[in-house]
């Protein structure tokens, strides 16, 4: 991939990236709670704690993607930001503004950086071919 990583990148990257740091730190403290505490079903505390820490993961992944210019991991930070919306929606429902309106406005600031112009040239731009053999092939470059 030719050309500096635009900052929409590296933005997007960072704000997954604390919501993966956040999903993991949400994952311990489910756990932490379900080993000392007595949760009312021990089933759904783990699972609960499993995806958190299976999704934290993912999303540490996805945003490493994102820095290292890979073209896979636009499409799952779309969706975990698409996940987020109706997340933070009902947290500002219920009225837990500092857990909502944080999430709320990193899902929809992640959204608008990742799918802005300069992420998606970056992202989406093909690879130059290596040799002039290859050159004429393939579909033409605009």
């Amino acid at each position: 991939m030719s050309g500096r990583r635009p900052f929409t990148v590296t933005a997007a990257a960072a704000l997954e990236g604390a919501e993966g740091v956040a999903a993991l730190g949400f994952g311990a403290f489910v756990a932490w709670e379900t080993l000392v505490g007595e949760p009312m079903d021990v089933v759904t505390a783990w699972a609960v704690t499993g995806m958190a820490l299976l999704g934290g993961c993912c999303m540490l992944a996805v945003a490493r993607g994102l820095l290292a210019a890979e073209r896979w991991s636009r499409s799952p930070l779309v969706l975990t930001q698409l996940f987020a919306l109706p997340v933070s929606w009902s947290l500002l429902q219920s009225e837990q503004y500092r857990y909502g309106v944080p999430l709320m406005a990193a899902a929809v600031l992640a959204l608008v950086l990742v799918l802005s112009g300069p992420s998606t040239r970056f992202l989406l731009a093909e690879e130059e071919p290596e040799d002039s053999a290859e050159a004429g092939q393939g579909r033409p470059r605009s």
